[in-house]
């Protein structure tokens, strides 16, 4: 893009989101906001907390949810952990709903059920980072903030044709997401930028020929965008091991455990099992006859690959879940791989 370019550029990308903008459950339209009609603080908070590492496809059932059963910020705030644990199952990342929740307390104990309205304000509660507080601030009080995230990268490094690799290229393509950042309908401006590099300026084959911002973009004036955003080489993620251990008694009940609060999956319902690294120890819960399950749980986290031997047994004791309260879907995702990898090692039990 050509210095200059910015202020007619967002107009042709605000008349495209006017246009083509996406319907979501969380968002106000180009028209309703218009019309005067402005974003739930709390509706936007929780989308783009959800947001985060996972699609829209994957949010929109967990959104509806979430909302349906606590439809405020001082009914969340009010609600048990292991519900929104619960609840929070297939999203990934359970440090974001224990923030959420802590985030929520805050909000309502605090602020009297009301966000703060500025994106310094929002950053000063929990799990509330520098691009989140930007888009709350922008989408739903139309404060000029710059808001970044994957998307947005995408489109300001092809407009100015940046080849500085990622994650070395973040300041430079903030700094030129800033320039692009109208003081009128800064919010509308936010979701346009999302939703251009949603649904055409992707991260494969963008949809050069259809991008209202074409005439301004560098890089499909070079023929390069879809090679960029350039990418450093990752390293190799290393590969953890583990035991995992998933006893039933004789009426279907299952042993279960409560993670620690702090680490992965903290304070999630999950199977007993070993330490996860390259040498783990074989400590069943109890003893029992423990039959192997003929396939090992694979499950990726962000920094490493982890696989699992799972162990399965019949056993008694007075600390297993009834069957009647024990639900596999709300089970973090690599522990309903480990119920399912146990069934073959488990024998039937009475229906």
């Amino acid at each position: 893009m050509r210095d200059g370019d910015e202020a007619a550029a967002g107009e042709a990308l605000l008349a495209w989101y006017d246009r083509a903008a996406r319907v979501l459950p969380w968002r106000v339209g180009p028209a309703e906001h218009a019309a005067g009609e402005r974003a739930d603080p709390y509706r936007v908070w929780m989308s783009e907390v959800m947001l985060q590492q996972t699609t829209v496809a994957a949010v929109k059932d967990h959104f509806h949810r979430f909302t349906t059963r606590w439809p405020r910020v001082e009914d969340l705030a009010a609600a048990e952990d292991g519900a929104v644990m619960a609840e929070w199952a297939g999203l990934g990342y359970y440090a974001r709903a224990r923030n959420l929740l802590k985030c929520a307390r805050v909000v309502a104990q605090d602020h009297g059920g009301v966000f703060p309205a500025t994106s310094e304000g929002l950053r000063a509660l929990p799990g509330i980072g520098p691009y989140t507080a930007a888009a709350i601030a922008a989408i739903a009080h139309d404060e000029p903030a710059v808001v970044v995230d994957g998307n947005v990268e995408r489109v300001v490094s092809r407009l100015w044709a940046v080849e500085t690799p990622l994650p070395g290229a973040k300041t430079e393509l903030t700094t030129l997401a800033g320039r692009l950042t109208p003081a009128r309908r800064p919010g509308d401006h936010a979701q346009a930028m999302m939703d251009l590099g949603a649904t055409i300026c992707t991260p494969r084959n963008p949809a050069c020929a259809i991008c209202p911002l074409r005439p301004f973009c560098a890089a499909a004036a070079q023929g390069i965008a879809d090679s960029l955003p350039r990418k450093a080489p990752k390293a190799e993620k290393p590969v953890r091991q583990g035991f995992a251990f998933v006893a039933r008694d004789g009426a279907g009940g299952v042993l279960l455990e409560r993670r620690p609060e702090k680490g992965l999956l903290g304070g999630m319902l999950g199977f007993p099992g070993s330490d996860w690294g390259p040498a783990p120890e074989f400590t069943p819960p109890l003893a029992a006859d423990w039959r192997e399950a003929p396939s090992v749980v694979r499950h990726t986290f962000t920094h490493f690959h982890l696989q699992l031997r799972v162990f399965a047994a019949q056993a008694e004791g007075t600390e297993f879940t009834p069957r009647t309260e024990f639900r596999p879907a709300s089970l973090p995702t690599v522990m309903r791989k480990v119920w399912d990898a146990a069934q073959s090692a488990l024998s039937p039990h009475p229906e």
